[in-house]
């Protein structure tokens, strides 16, 4: 017998996550989190002391002076590449201390 209401997995998340938009933003700043490591690379990440996401803007702890100096100057480019990693608008900004 062939059921008549079957629905796919990725149909079943996607009307889930449109339910709880909450949740699927947190995801996405999750993603850009772990974009911050992956495409800095682990010699950044060793620099690396806080990540967090608040009101679509990205905030980063770094221990050295050299390092954020030098990522304040390529922000905006920072802020593109982590978006497209995420695969959505996720942060508007990037605030390096």
């Amino acid at each position: 017998m062939k059921r008549k209401n079957t629905q796919s997995i990725g149909e079943i998340l996607r009307d889930f996550f449109e339910d709880n938009t909450e949740m699927y933003e947190k995801i996405l700043e999750i993603r850009v989190k772990r974009a911050w490591g992956d495409v800095l690379g682990p010699m950044v990440m060793n620099y690396t002391r806080n990540i967090y996401v608040r009101d679509r803007v990205l905030y980063v702890s770094l221990t050295s002076s050299v390092l954020r100096s030098e990522l304040t100057l390529c922000r905006e480019r920072l802020v593109k590449s982590l978006n497209e990693y995420a695969k959505a608008n996720v942060i508007t900004d990037l605030v390096i201390r």
